[in-house]
C-alpha cells in the first residue's frame, strides 16, 4: 500500500464484503416472502439483541432518536417536565426530550471519562432544586418545574459512571434511561452490585442506534429500546406502530417508528460478530495508546477507568490547536472526525434557552480539544503508526512540550 494512501475515518466496506453472502440471503428472503415489516426477523433480532444486553425486553425502532422519544414517553415524563442529560453529545439526545414536550438541562461532564458527572447532577438538584411539599416532586426553583429524568450518554464507546448517578436517581425520584447509542456491547463493573453490567440493563430503559457507523450498524437507519420492565416494553411497541394494541385498535395515539424486516436480519446477521469487531476496537486502542505513550506532547488520551470495559466506538483523544492538527493529518490523506464541535447549550437551537459560555465549563473546554482518529475494527498497526506520526509531529510543531496522557 502506499505511504500517502488514505486511512479512512470509518471503513463500511469491508465488513460488508466479508459478510456479503448472508447479507444477500437476507435480502433474499425477505423479498421472497415480502416479509418487509415486523414478522420473525424482527422478532428474532430482538430476541438476540435482548440476550446480547442482558435485558429482558428489547423492542426494535427506526432510529436511535425514535428509540429515546418513545422511551421518554414510555417511562412516564410528561411535558413541562424536566430531564437532564449532558451538552457533550449530539442533538438527538435532546432532541427526543423536547419533543415529547419536556424541558432539556444539562449538567457538566467528567473532565476524563465525558460522561456525566455525578458530582454536578448532585449539586444541580441540591442547589438549583427544591422539594414541593405538596407534589412530593423535586422541582426547579427558577422554572418551577418538576425535575423528574435523566439521560446518561454512554459517549464514544464507554458507559456512564452508573453507581452514584442510580443512588442519586433513587434519591430524588429520578428516573434513569441510558443513551447508549453508541455503546453496544460496553460494561460497567458496579461495584454496588459486585458484577458487571451490560449497556442497556442498568436503566428503567436504554436506547441504541443502529445507524451505519457504530458498532453494530445496519444498511440503513435502526434502532432500539431495551428495558426490563413489561410494561414499558408493551408500551414501546404501541408508540412504534400508531399506538395499536392489535391490528386497528388503537389505544393511543402512536407513531410510525417501526424497525423494518431487511435492517433487522442485516442486523441479526451482523450481531454475531460484534464480540469479535468491539474486540478488534479495544486492540486498536490499546495500541494506540502505546504508540502515544513515549511522545513528547500535550496529547491527552483516552481515559479508561478500571469499572469500564469501553468498546471504542470512537477513540477521542484531546490536543491543543486541533484545527490546525486536523488540517496537517488532512494533507497526509488521514481522514478524522470532531465530535462535538459545538455543546448543545451553545447551539443555535437552544438560544432561546438562556445559556452563555461559561454555563459547562469542561464540556467548552473538551470541544475545542477532542479529536477522534481513525477506529474501526480491522484498523492496520502500520495504518496507526502512520497516524500517531504524524499527530505527534503536527503537536510539536503547534503546542507545548509537555506529556499529558490519559
Amino acid at each position: 500500500m502506499s505511504q500517502n494512501a488514505k486511512v479512512p475515518f470509518v471503513d463500511l466496506v469491508t465488513p460488508h464484503k466479508e459478510l456479503e453472502t448472508e447479507l444477500i440471503a437476507v435480502a433474499k428472503e425477505v423479498l421472497h416472502t415480502a416479509g418487509f415489516v415486523g414478522g420473525p426477523m424482527v422478532e428474532g433480532f430482538e430476541s438476540d439483541f435482548a440476550k446480547f444486553c442482558d435485558a429482558q425486553f428489547c423492542i426494535g425502532v427506526n432510529s436511535g432518536t425514535d428509540a429515546l422519544r418513545f422511551a421518554l414517553f414510555a417511562i412516564g415524563v410528561e411535558p413541562g417536565d424536566i430531564v437532564l442529560t449532558v451538552p457533550l453529545t449530539f442533538i438527538a439526545t435532546s432532541e427526543a426530550i423536547s419533543q415529547v414536550g419536556a424541558h432539556p438541562d444539562f449538567v457538566d461532564v467528567d473532565a476524563r471519562t465525558y460522561t456525566m458527572d455525578p458530582e454536578q447532577l448532585r449539586l444541580y438538584m441540591e442547589t438549583k432544586c427544591e422539594l414541593d411539599p405538596k407534589t412530593g416532586r423535586w422541582v426547579h426553583k427558577g422554572m418551577r418545574k418538576p425535575v423528574t429524568a435523566i439521560i446518561p450518554v454512554h459517549l464514544y464507546g464507554q458507559m456512564a459512571d452508573m453507581d452514584p448517578l442510580l443512588e442519586l436517581a433513587a434519591k430524588y425520584n429520578l428516573l434513569v434511561i441510558e443513551d447508549a447509542c453508541q455503546a453496544h456491547g460496553a460494561e460497567y463493573f458496579s461495584q454496588k452490585a459486585n458484577r458487571w453490567f451490560k449497556a442497556g440493563s442498568m436503566g428503567r430503559a436504554a436506547a441504541f442506534s443502529f445507524y451505519p457507523g457504530k458498532n453494530l450498524g445496519a444498511c440503513g437507519e435502526g434502532g432500539a429500546v431495551t428495558t426490563n420492565d413489561e410494561w414499558i416494553a408493551r408500551k414501546v411497541k404501541m408508540l412504534r406502530e400508531h399506538g395499536q394494541s392489535k391490528k386497528y385498535y388503537h389505544d393511543i395515539e402512536g407513531y410510525n417508528g417501526r424497525l423494518d424486516s431487511m435492517q433487522a436480519g442485516f442486523l441479526r446477521v451482523k450481531l454475531k460478530h460484534l464480540a469479535k469487531w468491539n474486540e478488534s476496537r479495544r486492540a486498536s486502542a490499546r495500541k494506540y495508546n502505546e504508540l502515544f505513550a513515549g511522545s513528547e506532547t500535550n496529547i491527552v488520551t483516552p481515559f479508561e477507568p478500571a469499572s469500564s470495559k469501553a468498546v471504542y466506538h470512537l477513540y477521542v483523544l484531546q490536543v491543543e490547536n486541533r484545527e490546525a492538527v486536523q488540517a496537517s493529518l488532512a494533507k497526509e490523506n488521514i481522514d478524522t472526525g470532531i465530535h462535538y464541535p459545538i455543546p448543545l447549550h451553545l447551539q443555535k437551537a437552544y438560544e432561546g434557552h438562556g445559556y452563555t459560555k461559561g454555563d459547562f465549563p469542561v464540556s467548552e473546554k473538551l470541544s475545542e480539544r477532542i479529536l477522534s482518529l481513525p477506529m474501526f475494527p480491522g484498523l492496520s498497526e502500520a495504518d496507526q503508526e502512520r497516524v500517531v506520526r504524524a499527530l505527534v509531529q503536527s503537536a510539536q510543531r503547534t503546542g507545548p512540550q509537555n506529556v499529558l496522557v490519559g
